[in-house]
Formats: C-alpha cells, structure tokens, sequence
C-alpha cells in the first residue's frame, strides 16, 4: 500500500470504527466506556492537524449525534472546542513528555464532558455523575495506549518515557 493512501486508510478507518464503538452496548461497563470519538479526534488533530481539523469534528460530531439520539448540535458543540484547542497549541503540546500529554488530554476530554454536561444541564435531562465523569479518566488511558501504539517507531516516543 502507498505512503499517501495508508496515512488517509488508518485515521479513517479508526474514525468509523470509534463510531460503530460508540453505540455499542457493554452492559455493567457502560458507565466507563470512554468517549472514543472525542479521544481519537484528539489524537488525529494533534498527531496530523491539518488532515483532521474542524471540518472533521463537526461531521464526526454530527454523526455521532444522530447515533446515539442525543440533542442535535451537543456533540458537534463540544467536539470543535476541544480539536479547535488541540490544534491551536498542537506545536506547543506535541513536546511534551507523555506523561504531561496526559495531562493536557485528561483535561480537554473533561472540557468535552463539562460542554456535555452544561447542554444536558440547559436542556433539563439528568445524567448520573459516574457516566459524566469516568469517560475522560478512561479516555486518556486508551489515548496513551494510541499514543504508544502509533508513535512507537519514532525514537522521540522512547525518550517522552
């Protein structure tokens, strides 16, 4: 397979992937599920930011939105805020060791879960706290593990650790 059609298969192909995970049922582990939309947009922005900017989220928020039977415009809403932010300091983060990579994460995927939680707020419909705030803690364990999966051949990924 080509360079040119590799680097355009894989994010693709994990962007649809995250959807069809998104309405998954898992039962007991449901509350914990993270938001792997929202996780592999991070990642896509921040490891290739002019591939996947805005354009992307909004239609990848839409979708996700008509999934999962939620207020129209929510997911999109929240989406473009945190890809806009990683992309306009993705030169500024990209340095980070891993561990404050982390950190950066954890604290956009909770602004994506407070956005969530202020539109559902507006819009009268409760949602019990541990399915609000679990998805970013487990989030930004499967964003590390994408994280050290796919930058695993460069040796910079070796020094972050």
């Amino acid at each position: 397979m080509a360079r040119g059609e590799h680097s355009f298969f894989v994010p693709a192909f994990s962007l649809v992937l995250t959807l069809a995970l998104s309405v998954v049922p898992l039962g007991v582990v449901a509350p914990f599920r993270p938001d792997f939309v929202a996780v592999v947009l991070l990642f896509w922005s921040l490891t290739a930011p002019r591939r996947f900017s805005l354009l992307t989220a909004f239609w990848i928020g839409i979708v996700l939105d008509t999934l999962t039977g939620s207020l129209l415009g929510q997911h999109p809403l929240a989406l473009l805020v945190i890809v806009y932010l990683a992309e306009r300091f993705h030169l500024r983060i990209r340095v980070f060791p891993a561990s404050q990579l982390a950190i950066v994460v954890l604290l956009l995927l909770g602004l994506y879960e407070f956005i969530l939680f202020w539109i559902d707020g507006v819009a009268d419909r409760t949602v019990p706290l541990i399915e609000r705030w679990a998805p970013p803690l487990t989030g930004t364990l499967l964003w590390l593990v994408m994280f050290t999966f796919f930058d695993a051949g460069r040796r910079e990924a070796r020094a972050r650790f």
